[in-house]
């Protein structure tokens, strides 16, 4: 965010406004930055984290609740601001979900009884809060729901809709296109850019029903997998650390067995069909 606000040419003959959106800034971040949390609400944050992982159910007042178990004493409104930052989707129907402007988005989920059989028949997408030393940022990233394969991931400080568009492009670009893509019903996923791009590619839509623990039960076990064995033992420091701790993570779970997959690794099942992808485009 700072080196795009630092890329903000006040003299030039361009306008504010049109720069900021060139650089997908907001005018008001130009001129008044934005202050990062505080240390407190940092260490709320984690703590709120690990309590969602092993209790997605937990809504505002049980999370609350359950702060105060270990110690921590906050209100319901701060609790709320910080569920909604860090983009904790609570496991419950939630009424704001159809509301005006956002169910015209909302698409059915595709992948009840389905068998997948193949590499890229469908993948599943969801975001989620990564925890550093001092800080946070978020996570995306794309699973092959038949290898278990990580296909596409990246780590950003927003939760804006053209991140996750962008991702999509740049690891369809890199894997081909998959018949099926799955997301939660997120603001991310209930708008025109993210659902206009899917329907111009030939991409069927399945989003998770309301409510619903299992419809995207692969990414997120793969989300609490990292945060579990690598995010909270191994805190880092800076942007820089955080991408290359996720990234030898994740080779590694590439690169070890399943049981989900009888005991497979992903690598194995994904590979090959890029090699044949390969030899039919060349």
């Amino acid at each position: 965010m700072n080196k795009r606000r630092l890329m903000v040419d006040p003299s030039s003959e361009m306008s504010i406004r049109h720069q900021c959106a060139l650089f997908g800034l907001n005018r008001s971040t130009y001129y008044r930055p934005k202050r990062g949390e505080s240390e407190q609400n940092l260490l709320l944050m984690q703590q709120i984290d690990k309590i969602h992982l092993v209790e997605p159910t937990f809504g505002v007042l049980r999370m609350q609740d359950e702060l105060k178990e270990k110690g921590y004493s906050v209100n319901v409104k701060r609790v709320r601001r910080l569920m909604r930052k860090m983009g904790i989707q609570v496991l419950y129907p939630k009424r704001n979900l159809s509301k005006l402007g956002l169910a015209k988005y909302i698409h059915p989920y595709l992948l009840r009884h389905r068998v997948v059989s193949r590499p890229n028949e469908v993948w599943a997408i969801d975001i989620t809060y990564i925890a550093m030393a001092s800080g946070f940022m978020y996570l995306t990233g794309i699973i092959d729901h038949y290898s278990r394969y990580i296909v596409g991931w990246d780590i950003g400080n927003s939760l804006a809709a053209e991140h996750q568009t962008l991702l999509l492009a740049r690891t369809i670009e890199q894997h081909g296109k998959p018949t099926i893509i799955n997301s939660d019903q997120g603001s991310q996923y209930t708008c025109a850019n993210w659902v206009d791009y899917l329907k111009a590619q030939g991409i069927q839509i399945s989003m998770d029903g309301k409510g619903r623990a299992t419809d995207n039960c692969y990414i997120e076990r793969f989300f609490r997998t990292l945060k579990w064995d690598h995010v909270y033992l191994y805190p880092a420091d800076n942007g820089w650390m955080l991408y290359s701790g996720v990234s030898g993570f994740i080779n590694k779970y590439h690169n070890r067995s399943h049981q989900g997959i009888e005991r497979r690794k992903p690598i194995d099942l994904y590979t090959p069909n890029q090699r044949v992808l390969s030899t039919l485009n060349g």
